[in-house]
């Protein structure tokens, strides 16, 4: 039988590619995209993880999500010194939400609130997502931008705190395959992260309509 990790990792696959050869993402990584559709992008994620770690702290004694609530995994902070370069030291005054970054958000704090094994599938697929293919985005912004290696303006994307990221993966879904959760429950985990792929999804979306490439 699979464990529950690969249940996870197998079930949102269609989503998770989905999510990733997004036409926005395609071009922003293709550098057909300036600076400003990247900042926009970096904004988004501001209020997606602004609702999971400040939702943090009341599950850090829950018996399901708090073996996942590591603040080496936390990008608020290093979003924030990205913000601040991309838009300056007033960045705060012009941080809009897309519509369908409002509907991510509000999502991630619903579950943070009212269920807990829900909030870990949001977890899982922005963390270990960011641990991942985060890399690309970042070596990309490096050479297409001239952002400092692993300096302002791609913080976000740099895990100092974690020494093996690859140590760390494995670590994190033996957490997984644990988690106290009965096979419905595991389904409904399941559900969620689908659909945390699809609410990101359509962020890339709504984003590629705000920087469509001239024909």
């Amino acid at each position: 039988m699979d464990s529950f990790s690969a249940l996870i990792r197998t079930a949102s696959h269609e989503q998770h590619v989905e999510a990733e050869s997004s036409a926005f993402m395609a071009d922003l990584l293709g550098g057909r995209l300036g600076v400003d559709a990247y900042a926009r992008y970096t904004e988004q994620l501001w209020f997606v993880y602004e609702a999971l770690e400040s939702g943090a702290a009341r599950l850090a004694s829950d018996p399901v999500a708090s073996p996942f609530v590591r603040p080496e995994l936390f990008r608020l902070a290093a979003l924030e010194r990205d913000l601040e370069h991309l838009r300056g030291p007033d960045w705060r005054s012009a941080l809009t939400a897309l519509p369908a970054t409002r509907v991510y958000a509000d999502r991630v704090a619903t579950v943070a609130r009212d269920w807990p094994a829900g909030y870990v599938a949001h977890h899982y697929t922005r963390y270990l997502g960011d641990l991942s293919g985060g890399q690309i985005i970042r070596d990309k912004a490096e050479r297409t931008w001239g952002f400092a290696r692993k300096g302002d303006g791609v913080r976000f994307y740099v895990f100092d705190r974690i020494a093996n990221p690859a140590a760390f993966k494995r670590e994190y879904r033996a957490l997984l395959d644990a988690v106290p959760l009965d096979d419905l429950e595991k389904q409904r985990v399941v559900t969620e992260c689908k659909r945390a792929f699809a609410l990101n999804t359509d962020v890339f979306r709504a984003l590629g309509e705000e920087f469509p490439l001239s024909a």
